[in-house]
């Protein structure tokens, strides 16, 4: 990209301005950081917030300078790419570092535990022991899942499970298993692979403590007052449907009456939302310990969280245009052999299309707190109804069917301002005298108690009128809040 289209970029994971060398300690955390996940610019000689071109004086020495700081302070070595190029008569320092093969580099004055840095967003995170395993890992090919357990054995493994769940796929014996890599060898004997444990293991939370899924159901649109919840520790492939029926809970389905065969339609879109929780699944950083994968529904939005930052020379630019690198090996092959997986590297991609397709605002993913935040937006509001709502629904419910059946809030609503007779009711709804289907309704209200009358003693008095009981005026206050 040339330089004037990244001047008008905003900063990111690859990319980052400075105005000038006068903290350089900030500036090698960056250069850590784009080494050790996905590579990066850093341009200095321009304005952080206007990204105007101030320039750097005697860029020669100052190009020097930068040269012995990275070699003085990084380690192991780190050789970025340093060139000075000039935009309206500005001359400015540009410091390509990419994606090494040394990783993890760290800042020699902090040292190798606590020295180390990644690129999250725009912004350079300190790893932590876990994560700074991970780097290395990536850089050797192995997979965390893919790593033995020398202290356990086949019989840690639920085989039993294992066989219902691959029921009329394939037999599942012990060179099934060794193909699945839910046992590899180890020091000449099979034992179970981190994979085999994490899918299928007895005793799996006792391993892998936040190997399970948190799912919530909020009021509105922030994460502060939770309507339901439920904590999903069932097989790995198993959760996929768990979830799937806590979303669908909370959600509302109807008939489509133009197909030829009926269909229901639901209000959220379960095919993208599926492909979510397959992707957390199947890429979450088990090896991170700290909080479950989290399924977050919200009025407007449904958040799935997963462990992990996305995996070294990996962008989110990137993971929507269809670039996928697996994570977890073992867990993907499983999920491919079930079923759940069609196509390597086309489950994002499909996504962001169905999104298109369905008229829904594009997904978002977020990189937040060694977390990766997968957000589906809904096309309309999911308010959940208040105790006074439901209450109201069960009155109205077979009064009569097709008739509205806001007709019961309506009615509260205007006794709340004084008492009004049947008649005086109906000329508010807009009738000209009661219906059989407003006799109905009084008649619920009154049993229920939300009314009662002003005259009770004389029932059929032609004076008599509808008031709110302290259970009506509760239930008005709930409607209105």
């Amino acid at each position: 990209m040339r330089i004037v289209q990244l001047l008008k970029a905003p900063e990111s994971k690859i990319l980052e301005f400075k105005r000038d060398l006068s903290s350089p300690q900030n500036l090698l955390k960056t250069l850590v950081a784009f080494a050790n996940t996905a590579g990066g610019r850093v341009i200095i000689g321009v304005e952080d917030k206007t990204r105007r071109p101030v320039g750097i004086e005697t860029p020669l020495d100052e190009e020097e300078r930068l040269c012995n700081l990275i070699a003085d302070a990084i380690a192991p070595r780190l050789v970025p790419n340093v060139e000075l190029t000039t935009v309206d008569g500005k001359t400015l320092l540009v410091v390509e570092v990419f994606l090494s093969n040394s990783r993890p580099h760290y800042l020699r004055s902090q040292g190798p535990d606590t020295g180390v840095y990644v690129r999250l967003g725009s912004t350079n995170r300190q790893a932590d022991r876990e994560l700074i395993a991970e780097l290395r890992r990536t850089v050797e090919g192995v997979s965390f899942d893919e790593m033995p357990m020398p202290e356990l054995t086949v019989n840690d493994l639920d085989l039993e499970a294992i066989r219902r769940t691959f029921k009329g796929i394939r037999e599942i014996d012990e060179q099934a298993l060794s193909t699945l890599k839910l046992l590899v060898e180890h020091q000449g004997k099979p034992v179970p692979s981190k994979g085999g444990i994490l899918l299928f293991g007895r005793d799996r939370t006792f391993h892998f403590p936040d190997c399970w899924v948190q799912c919530g159901r909020f009021i509105g649109t922030e994460k502060i007052d939770i309507f339901d919840h439920i904590d999903i520790d069932t097989l790995l492939p198993k959760a996929v449907d768990e979830v799937m029926l806590f979303l669908k809970k909370h959600a509302y389905r109807s008939a489509d009456l133009s197909e030829v065969r009926r269909r229901d339609v639901w209000s959220i879109p379960l095919g993208i939302l599926r492909e979510v929780i397959i992707n957390a699944l199947v890429h979450s950083d088990y090896s991170q310990r700290g909080a479950p994968i989290r399924v977050v529904f919200l009025d407007d939005r449904i958040e799935v969280e997963s462990m992990g930052i996305l995996l070294p020379g990996l962008t989110i630019e990137e993971m929507k245009q269809g670039t996928s690198r697996i994570r977890n090996p073992v867990i993907a092959r499983v999920f491919k052999e079930l079923n759940l997986i069609e196509q390597w590297g086309t489950g994002v991609r499909r996504i962001f299309a169905e999104a298109e397709e369905l008229g829904l605002p594009e997904p978002r993913i977020e990189e937040i707190g060694m977390r990766l935040r997968f957000t589906v937006y809904l096309a309309k509001p999911h308010r959940i109804q208040t105790d006074g709502q439901k209450a109201l629904s069960g009155v109205e419910s077979g009064v009569e069917s097709g008739v509205e059946s806001k007709m019961a809030v309506q009615v509260i609503s205007f006794l709340k301002e004084k008492p009004f007779s049947k008649s005086e009711i109906a000329k508010r709804l807009g009738k000209t005298k009661p219906t059989r289907y407003l006799n109905d309704l009084m008649a619920k209200l009154l049993r229920e108690g939300y009314v009662e009358y002003t005259i009770p003693e004389k029932p059929k008095s032609r004076l008599q009128k509808y008031r709110l009981t302290k259970r009506g005026k509760k239930i008005l206050r709930e409607l209105l809040e």
